[in-house]
């Protein structure tokens, strides 16, 4: 299979007043397209930090990060936000809707971003995966007139707008019940396996961990563990 992202001896540390901090320690691990992947660990592991770089929201400070082929070291804040915009979806803890539009203009921001004018093909476009996430006929809702999980359907929808290399999901059911969490990751295997898109997760969740095709734990900056598995996993 194509090669999604791979990081090569990645090495990343913060400089906090005098004093470096190593967040991540000699990285190595390469992601296929498609897959389902979890990094996992305790707070300070660097999963987050794994997560940023991966989004291209950060570069290392050491070793090499490329996504879809291309490495983002050297690239300048314009270009890595361009990149971001064109190929990668990101979900969120706190969903991060804009609170003044409904749920179709939430997800149809994005291709309003990318430059695609015809306003009739981007409702087009976001209707039918409104639709595909379970979200038909709510798309006139507002953030505050829909459910936790519902605005993270919207969250997804959103992310997957553009049809991106990659979906990274940092701690995606961690303000939701248990009941809705396993909605929502329910949702997200349907979306990978039906759309083929990579699904990248931060997570301490145990049900996401469960649920992970792939599960890659992280200690004190590096990794401690890989696990794969086949078909569904442990869960649905």
């Amino acid at each position: 299979m194509p090669i999604a992202a791979r990081l090569t001896d990645v090495h990343k540390t913060y400089q906090v007043g005098e004093v470096e901090v190593p967040a991540l320690r000699g990285v190595d691990v390469e992601i296929e397209e498609g897959e389902f992947v979890s990094f996992a660990g305790p707070s300070g592991s660097g999963k987050t930090t794994l997560l940023n770089l991966l989004g291209a929201l950060d570069v290392p400070t050491r070793g090499t990060v490329e996504v879809g082929g291309r490495a983002t070291a050297g690239l300048s804040p314009a270009t890595l936000a361009d990149f971001r915009n064109r190929h990668l979806g990101f979900v969120f803890q706190t969903f991060n809707l804009i609170p003044v539009l409904t749920a179709l203009e939430n997800v149809e921001f994005p291709l309003q971003l990318l430059g695609i004018k015809e306003a009739a093909e981007r409702r087009r476009r976001v209707e039918a995966l409104l639709e595909e996430v379970g979200l038909a006929g709510l798309g006139d809702r507002r953030p505050s007139e829909l459910s936790g999980g519902q605005q993270q359907r919207v969250a997804v929808a959103r992310a997957l707008i553009k049809e991106p290399t990659l979906v990274l999901a940092d701690e995606p059911t961690a303000n939701l019940d248990s009941g809705t969490a396993l909605e929502i990751i329910t949702l997200m295997k349907e979306m990978n396996a039906r759309r083929g898109t990579t699904f990248i997760f931060s997570t301490h969740d145990r049900l996401v961990m469960e649920h992970a095709r792939r599960l890659i734990r992280l200690r004190d900056g590096r990794i401690e563990d890989e696990e794969r598995r086949g078909g569904d996993g442990d869960g649905v």
